[in-house]
């Protein structure tokens, strides 16, 4: 700057500054939903290597050398989401090959159903008859005009499986060098908060996917018993896709309990038995709701019930499945570093679920007149 001259401030009036903010969180999520595809395998990478990080320090104390350690863990991590996948699809093809029978069971259904509901709501046998036998032709032709696009997805999916355990790899071999290098950018008077950020990160992922797990196992044994009790095929199935479902906040429970209650209906000849399945996943979804998901899943994240819905939501509008598994966690981390901000800490508290006291607005006074000396 030259000597003699000042450095002129320019101020923005309030809505100048309001579309800058707006268009560039415009840009921002745009960038997020064109990037899908290399964003989400990068944060299932990220998240896992966190997790995997205890294991491999595990192994370090145990004299094994870091190499050998990571190898030792992604190829177990590996192996063992192989040997699931594997199970799940020798118990899915049962139901695939059960297709045609609950499709002769659902135009039985369709008979009963039709004439009750003209009887009992007016609504005329042909046009019911017409409307639902339309649906299943849109949908036959949806479903062969989507093959091309199925493919493609299922393509997709294998490579971003395929990159995952590379990914996480990588970042665990690396972890060292981006350690270092989010410390030589935050420089050394930030240091602490820092160290305090990562380890609380570290805890928080921690706890919750250990939770999320134990809450998936006692979920899909609860589920498993109680459509077995009831005699409902392809129960241990259901049971098992259901508990993984319900890893999704608050919309999960809904979506197993409708595939639930229509396997029952396909399945069954007495309709009371989808009643008796919603029974069962009411009482199973309040011991969730109320002691699994608080004691042992929600204490761990801190987020309130507001704001869980919304991410899972906008999670799912951009990301789809795995924009739902995502939002809790990515949520849980910029609490994490809100709150260690200064200027960020009301949106920390925005996002926790801790209350404080209710705040009384009051208006102002107004000040009487002063008398007017005589």
């Amino acid at each position: 700057m030259l000597k003699g001259t000042s450095a002129r401030v320019v101020s923005f009036p309030f809505y100048a500054k309001t579309a800058f903010i707006l268009i560039g969180i415009f840009v921002f999520l745009t960038m997020l939903f064109i990037g899908k595809s290399i964003i989400i395998p990068l944060l299932f990478g990220f998240i896992f290597s966190i997790l995997f990080t205890t294991v491999v320090e595990f192994l370090v104390k145990r004299k094994f050398s870091r190499l050998l350690a990571i190898i030792i863990t992604v190829f177990s991590a590996v192996a063992l989401g192989v040997i699931v996948a594997i199970w799940l699809g020798s118990r899915a093809n049962l139901l695939i090959d059960a297709l045609p029978l609950l499709q002769q069971k659902f135009d039985q259904l369709q008979a009963q159903v039709v004439p009750w509901i003209t009887e009992h709501l007016g609504i005329k046998g042909s046009k019911l008859n017409g409307w639902i036998n339309d649906a299943r032709h849109d949908l036959m032709d949806l479903s062969a005009q989507k093959i091309g696009t199925t493919l493609k997805t299922v393509m997709n999916a294998s490579v971003i499986l395929f990159l995952l355990p590379v990914y996480i790899f990588l970042m665990l071999y690396y972890q060292p060098i981006m350690l270092d290098f989010i410390h030589r950018v935050v420089g050394k008077e930030h240091e602490r908060n820092l160290g305090s950020v990562l380890v609380q990160m570290q805890s928080i992922l921690k706890g919750y996917f250990a939770g999320l797990l134990i809450e998936l196992v006692i979920v899909a044994v609860l589920n498993s018993i109680g459509l077995l009790a009831l005699g409902i095929q392809f129960a241990i199935l259901i049971g098992i896709l259901g508990a993984v479902l319900n890893m999704i906040p608050y919309i999960g429970g809904m979506i197993q309990l409708l595939i639930s209650m229509t396997v029952a209906l396909l399945t069954k000849d007495d309709p009371m038995y989808a009643v008796y399945v919603a029974l069962v996943f009411f009482v199973i979804q309040i011991i969730d709701n109320n002691f699994l998901m608080p004691k042992i899943v929600g204490s761990k994240v801190r987020i309130n019930a507001l704001v869980a819905i919304v991410v899972v939501i906008a999670g799912g509008a951009f990301w789809g499945i795995a924009g739902m598994f995502l939002a809790i966690p990515i949520t849980a981390i910029l609490k994490v570093i809100f709150d260690h901000i200064e200027e960020l800490k009301p949106w920390g508290l925005l996002l926790g679920d801790t209350m404080p006291p209710m705040v009384k607005i009051k208006l102002p006074r107004k000040k009487k007149p002063v008398p007017e000396p005589s």
